[in-house]
């Protein structure tokens, strides 16, 4: 079973950015894939991809990324300015972020029009 967990940009926007990595992991070793409103600041998304890399073992594989960004979709120059204008009055809420644990996330497919997550099922140990 595939466990989608959307998170509004207003649940992370009071944390700080170590505290905005922890919350999205964590759902993520939970095998959730998350579907953040908004988008993680460059800076973020690298220490995000740092900080998985420390904590992968048997158990967890790391994940999968990736963020559609409606400014770098807009063809034409006036959706355009559009976007930039509600980026600088919204701040880092454009566009949607995918958090994926890599044991359930085979890959993710995007294009300027679409994204396609790809998912396996997750084996999981029978206790007795």
């Amino acid at each position: 079973m595939v466990t989608l967990h959307f998170v509004p940009y207003t649940d992370i926007e009071a944390l700080s950015s170590i505290g905005r990595i922890r919350h999205l992991l964590n759902f993520a070793k939970q095998n959730k894939i998350v579907l953040l409103q908004g988008r993680l600041r460059k800076e973020e998304e690298a220490e995000l991809i740092k900080v998985t890399m420390e904590e992968i073992n048997k158990e967890f594989r790391g994940i999968e990324l990736a963020v559609i960004n409606p400014t770098q979709t807009a063809e034409d120059t006036l959706s355009k300015l559009k976007y930039d204008f509600l980026g600088m009055i919204l701040g880092d809420r454009s566009g949607l972020t995918i958090i994926g644990p890599a044991s359930v996330v085979k890959a993710i497919s995007k294009d300027p029009h679409k994204i396609e997550l790809y998912t396996q099922e997750v084996k999981r140990k029978r206790r007795r």
